[in-house]
């Protein structure tokens, strides 16, 4: 599916709607679905009349027309400061008196600012003018015969700054375009993804303070965090993320991003690495975010494997400006992505109450935003419940502490109780993925556990050679807020890495998800002990009466780098006076 020149754009359907509806946006791969990306695909086409609005369902065509009526398109091409041409969208209303402008960086996918099409048509029908843009280097890129390459037109020029600081004198640009072209009365950022970091690091460098305030969806806070979170590398999201730029690496980077890249993926120059994300991250500057007073609202998701949500959490927490949180269930993208990119049959609350954030502090309008909360939080797996905060401190009221215990006769797992258990050990084999792992897939289990269908683990098939497991009694549980394990650790080298997972344990042995944070550990010599505690991430889960909880620790996840020689034995065990346990948050 394509807008360039001479291709044929294929019709959207009622059936393509609906898949997108009940399925969201994510294929596997992680990739975007088809369906998804022929909306936004559509709707172009027929904004740039290349095809007529047959190719839409009639909800579609009739969304198109009105804003047709009210408003009018364009598809420019930006020049950034160093010559490169960044493609653009722009719907423009037709009046001359000042309206605001949402502008909207794309996501850090090949279809650029095309994917949420639906989302500035919106936009323009509630009184805002729009200019998407696709960030440099994101977008298709495809090579001809002969070894050549073309750009789709939705790509812009130049290679993948990452959130760093050509795309902030970018942002920079743009708002200098929008002051041109629509002399809007006011400047608001939306972005999601990609689009939601270099929306709020652009608020906060911006030389002339034009950003009046940002929307994040599927948000980043602190970037070094998120790929290096407790010395332990998100090897599977970067990979995600660099095959998802549209195009080959070695045209979408360039060479010092490239050995920033290569460095990460062999686990070398880390504190380089570090201080490279650490200057493309929102946290790094919440301060002067604070400073500039910019009205800030966040969505993530607690089962985020792109942005884990406690990087996210920090970063809020550190702001001090008006601010609102949603905590939604599943991963990332999933429970706006639809909201964004095709009509439902009825509201996506993530992206209403996005829209009426803008709508207060932008139009001014006299909505509920006042009297929000500052966290709302969806409580897994019953999608009806949402609990609002004045703040994350209140999230938590209270701490249940559970100390491992050893493996009673008879049973695979030890014991989670309220007594200290000291002079037990455990020891398990490492090298080996197990049942026990934090997803299926990026992206794609958390999509389904949005649309209700959370992945259902068989705790039968744990292989407890790979991995160490103790069960708590039954009892109901609020689980709210952060999860922290402290364990006592010998391995054979003099670096470690251990998984800890959180299960919800059925009567039947079946479990879902609660959490789960990896942690790699160094000690001054192989085979040495080492005490070490680390926090899972945030959850709000509800446990039932005759549930029980359920940790796992073991060696290995899909998702990240492994420190363990492979097939060597690490051991746990627990010494008087820090005996290992379980923090359980409530609330």
């Amino acid at each position: 599916m394509s807008t360039s020149e001479g291709d044929a754009v294929i019709p959207v359907t009622a059936d393509e709607l609906a898949q997108v509806s009940t399925s969201g946006i994510w294929a596997s791969g992680p990739s975007v679905a088809p369906a998804a990306a022929g909306v936004g695909e559509a709707l172009v086409a027929v904004l740039q009349g290349t095809t007529d609005r047959q190719a839409l369902t009639p909800d579609l065509g009739q969304l198109v027309i009105e804003v047709q009526r009210i408003a009018t398109p364009d598809f420019p091409r930006i020049t950034a400061h160093d010559g490169i041409k960044l493609s653009a969208h722009t719907v423009k209303l037709n009046t001359d008196e000042p309206r605001p402008v949402v502008i909207v960086p794309s996501g850090w996918t090949p279809f650029g600012w095309v994917l949420f099409e639906y989302t500035y048509l919106q936009l323009a029908k509630r009184g805002y003018h729009v200019l998407a843009y696709t960030p440099r280097g994101i977008g298709t890129t495809v090579q001809i015969p002969g070894g050549a390459f073309v750009d789709a037109p939705w790509t812009s020029g130049g290679t993948v700054d990452v959130g760093g600081p050509l795309d902030w004198a970018d942002g920079s640009t743009v708002i200098d375009y929008a002051q041109q072209y629509f002399n809007p009365s006011r400047i608001a950022f939306l972005g999601e993804s990609y689009g939601s970091g270099i929306s709020q690091l652009v608020a906060a460098h911006d030389p002339a303070d034009r950003v009046e305030t940002v929307v994040a969806l599927s948000t980043w806070g602190n970037l070094a965090t998120a790929l290096l979170g407790n010395d332990t590398r998100h090897l599977a999201a970067v990979e995600a993320l660099v095959a998802f730029t549209g195009g080959p690496e070695e045209r979408k980077f360039d060479t010092a991003t490239r050995k920033i890249l290569q460095d990460f993926r062999d686990g070398a120059h880390l504190d380089a690495v570090r201080a490279w994300a650490e200057e493309r991250s929102p946290q790094t500057y919440a301060d002067r975010t604070s400073a500039r007073g910019i009205p800030t609202f966040y969505s993530n998701t607690w089962h985020e494997t792109l942005f884990p949500v406690n990087e996210v959490l920090d970063t809020f927490n550190s702001l001090d400006v008006p601010k609102h949180l949603n905590l939604w269930i599943g991963d990332h993208a999933a429970p706006e992505g639809a909201g964004l990119t095709i009509p439902l049959s009825g509201p996506n609350l993530p992206v209403a109450e996005a829209f009426a954030w803008l709508d207060h502090h932008i139009l001014q309008a006299q909505n509920e935003v006042p009297g929000w909360s500052q966290i709302t939080s969806q409580v897994m797996f019953a999608p009806a419940v949402r609990e609002a905060r004045a703040g994350w401190e209140e999230v938590t009221t209270g701490t249940e502490k559970l100390y491992l215990g050893a493996t009673p006769s008879g049973s695979q797992d030890g014991t989670l109780g309220t007594d200290p258990a000291a002079g037990w050990k455990v020891s398990f084999t490492t090298g080996n993925l197990t049942e026990a792992t934090a997803v299926d897939g990026l992206m794609t289990t958390g999509q389904e556990e949005w649309k209700g269908n959370p992945k259902v683990y068989v705790t039968g098939k744990f292989d407890r050679r790979y991995l160490a497991t103790w069960v708590s009694s039954a009892g109901a549980r609020r689980v709210r807020g952060v999860p922290r394990v402290h364990l006592t650790v010998t391995g054979v080298a003099d670096r470690s890495t251990l998984v800890a997972y959180l299960f919800d344990l059925a009567p039947d042995g079946t479990a879902r998800i609660i959490t789960h944070e990896p942690y790699t550990l160094t000690t001054d010599a192989p085979g040495q002990a080492a005490t070490v505690a680390w926090d899972l991430q945030a959850a709000a889960y509800d446990i039932g009466p005759d549930h029980r909880v359920m940790l796992v620790v073991g060696a290995k996840d899909q998702l990240y780098s492994d420190a363990n020689p492979a097939y060597s034995t690490l051991q746990i065990t627990s010494t008087a006076g820090s005996e290992a346990h379980l923090d359980l948050p409530l609330g």
